[in-house]
């Protein structure tokens, strides 16, 4: 049986009925459309037969090549399935996180109910238009928040981010056939002021004033690692003979309580230590279970960012005559970034050491550290060009 096809519905008892009562009301007044004659009769994917019906043939054929088409290339969408709201699209995409740590649900789930479903729950998908979607990144980028002050450029790119992997779970669940969301120009944090480079001699006097934290200090600021991968380094990961630390999780605060789960973008990594470095690490994990932690709170267990902010950071800050810079331990991957960079690393070593989801994140942030190499290009091509210019002359020469 063929997948598309046509049906003539002149000799249907219902659709006789229903011209009847087309001619009745059209000499009583009424202006609708009579009922249509042909009907577009099709097998969906799923073995589900659907049909629409035309007044003219011709517009019915069209429609069966049109629907062949896409029968065929595999890019048919059921017409009743794009009318679904964002709002069911929105919570079927975040009921299937799995990846995901839970404080990063919890900020999917609260980006989706300030901003995200109040625009767009009621919309059926299909209705989203690019304009649509560019007209809403405008607003969030001049109105003001929920909260009152205007979103940051990074909460604007993360709301849109949210919004269009809802779209893009629209198309996989072959609602619509493609995202609106797509080609927007989002903005970006061009504003490096917040951005603290600490030199070699800053970052080692502000770990000697750190006290028995003088180490953990020294990690974060060498490695680059987040506040939460740090606290979490356990001893059977940390490799002096190949000075090599492996980041395989990461503490999240949740709602008071820390919550051992994955790093951040699931990106498992291995970071490197300067070989003097390493050895600091050795009285840590010495004597210490695999799974015991390297750095701990006074009282033992996990490190808390506020105790430690107003115990031991704040007043080594202080004492090493930084406390101008407003330097937070999350800043030290800056330092971390800044110096691998000044030591030659590139792009690909400084993304696995951050973590960075991409090597392009990592140059929308520290790409302005890199050297500019132009002259090195433009030295080079001197070169060829002289020695091309040799070669030219002497076969010259010997003509």
């Amino acid at each position: 049986m063929a997948r598309v096809w046509i049906e003539d519905r002149e000799t249907h008892a219902d659709y006789r009925e229903s011209v009847e009562k087309w001619q009745a009301a059209k000499k009583a007044g009424s202006k609708r459309q009579p009922p249509g004659r042909w009907r577009v009769r099709w097998y969906a994917p799923d073995g589900k037969g659907k049909a629409k019906t035309f007044a003219r043939l011709p517009q019915a054929e069209a429609e069966v090549h049109a629907l062949t088409a896409k029968l065929s290339k595999g890019s048919y969408r059921d017409p009743q399935s794009g009318k679904a709201a964002v709002r069911l699209v929105a919570d079927e995409w975040h009921g299937s996180l799995r990846k995901q740590g839970r404080r990063t649900k919890d900020d999917y789930r609260e980006l989706l109910d300030l901003y995200v479903i109040p625009k767009w729950g009621d919309w059926q998908v299909r209705a989203v238009q690019w304009a649509d979607v560019n007209e809403w990144v405008t607003e969030l980028c001049e109105a003001p928040g929920k909260r009152g002050a205007k979103l940051g450029p990074d909460r604007v790119r993360k709301t849109y981010y949210v919004l269009s992997s809802v779209m893009k779970h629209a198309v996989k669940t072959h609602r619509i056939a493609a995202s609106p969301c797509h080609e927007h120009d989002l903005p970006r944090n061009d504003d490096q002021d917040d951005h603290v480079y600490l030199t070699h001699d800053q970052l080692e006097a502000l770990a000697e004033q750190a006290g028995r934290y003088q180490t953990f200090v020294r990690t974060l600021g060498y490695t680059g690692i987040r506040w939460g991968e740090a606290i979490a380094i356990k001893a059977g990961r940390v490799q002096l003979a190949d000075r090599r630390i492996r980041i395989l999780q990461a503490y999240s605060d949740i709602d008071g309580h820390l919550e051992l789960g994955p790093v951040k973008n699931h990106e498992k990594r291995s970071v490197p230590l300067p070989r003097s470095f390493a050895e600091e690490l050795r009285p840590l994990v010495a004597g210490k279970p695999r799974d015991g932690l390297v750095f701990t709170a006074p009282e033992g267990g996990p490190m808390r960012y506020p105790n430690f902010r107003r115990r031991d950071w704040d007043k080594a800050v202080k004492a090493a005559g930084l406390d101008d810079l407003d330097l937070t331990p999350h800043k030290l991957r800056h330092t971390a970034a800044s110096l691998a960079i000044s030591a030659g690393a590139d792009v690909k070593v400084v993304q696995t050491m951050l973590g960075h989801k991409s090597a392009a994140m990592t140059l929308d942030v520290y790409g302005h550290l890199f050297p500019d190499r132009l002259d090195e290009v433009a030295d080079a091509l001197d070169a060829g060009r002289s020695a091309a210019l040799t070669r030219l002359r002497a076969s010259i020469m010997q003509l």
